[in-house]
């Protein structure tokens, strides 16, 4: 396995090589994966290529994902193709299946992670923005998954839908993706129990705050990270490597029987958050940041 030491610091860095686990056991295996391009879901799909599997990535901006797929494939010496499209259509998931069945012949494992989120307080969301997240992040996944279901009941594949840990509590400023994030989890509980008899698993992955990511830098301020950070039992953020080897763990043959579950990836911060969400939201909300429009990740 090429060591972290060897990655550019750019682009596949800060992913730890989840030695626990056989160099090659996800050989033969092949990954698909919404929002694959950059982020969080770039770093999952790179832990499970540096286990043997190839990949095939969907996202929205063709130039991100034809550099990604080739930093991915230099790095981890394994196959990564995409497809450029919306997760909001059903036919361009079709479509982008069909390319990966055509290109590897079975789909093992998928991770629905396309998301959008920006702040913005109730009273000034307007229904299209609403919307706008609840079509990415809920009716995306939900696409994600009808468009592969008939190729993982062939391989008796596992589902990831990348969550988060706001809905949990009532989180200011987040009504619009903790509504959606709330709907991934139960769609993936319903999976679960409607396709466990076929040997498919579904789980969710819900991140809480990860530092080396774009929406840290742009939804929080230093004030309200320091805030948030002080009540991480941890005492630090996540990494995308964090998150990257929960996913090589629930596709892995030690998870195999789980399924339906929600692994949160937080530092326990859960756990203390009631306490702190609402002095981070104020921190942020009086730092000048404004309401945006939807961003998605792909």
């Amino acid at each position: 396995m090429p060591s972290n030491d060897t990655l550019n610091n750019n682009s596949m860095a800060n992913v730890p090589s989840s030695s626990v686990f056989k160099d090659d056991i996800f050989r033969g295996k092949v990954l698909f994966c919404t929002g694959g391009g950059t982020g969080i879901c770039q770093k999952m799909v790179e832990a499970v290529m540096r286990h043997g599997a190839s990949a095939f990535i969907f996202g929205r901006r063709e130039n991100v994902l034809h550099a990604t797929s080739s930093d991915l494939s230099r790095h981890t010496l394994q196959r990564c193709s995409y497809a450029s499209g919306d997760v909001r259509s059903i036919e361009s998931l079709e479509r982008a299946v069909a390319k990966c069945i055509s290109e590897y012949g079975r789909i093992d494992f998928v991770i629905a992670g396309a998301a959008g989120n920006f702040l913005c307080p109730i009273d000034q969301l307007s229904p299209n923005a609403f919307k706008s997240v609840v079509e990415i992040d809920l009716l995306g996944t939900y696409n994600t998954i009808k468009a592969t279901l008939p190729h993982l009941k062939k391989t008796k594949g596992s589902f990831i839908s990348v969550s988060a840990t706001l809905h949990y509590f009532g989180t200011p400023l987040q009504a619009h993706v903790s509504s959606a994030k709330a709907g991934v989890d139960a769609l993936s509980q319903s999976v679960a129990v409607e396709f466990g008899p076929h040997g498919i698993r579904s789980n969710v992955i819900a991140p809480g705050p990860i530092g080396d990511t774009e929406g840290m830098s742009r939804l929080s301020t230093p004030e309200s990270q320091k805030t948030i950070l002080k009540n991480i039992p941890l005492q630090r953020f996540g990494t995308r490597g964090d998150i990257a080897n929960a996913a090589v763990f629930l596709f892995s043959p030690a998870a195999s029987y789980i399924t339906g579950t929600i692994l949160i990836c937080d530092g326990g911060e859960h756990h203390t958050r009631p306490s702190t969400s609402f002095d981070a939201y104020r921190q942020t909300n009086e730092g000048g940041n404004k309401p945006r429009k939807p961003n998605s990740k792909l």
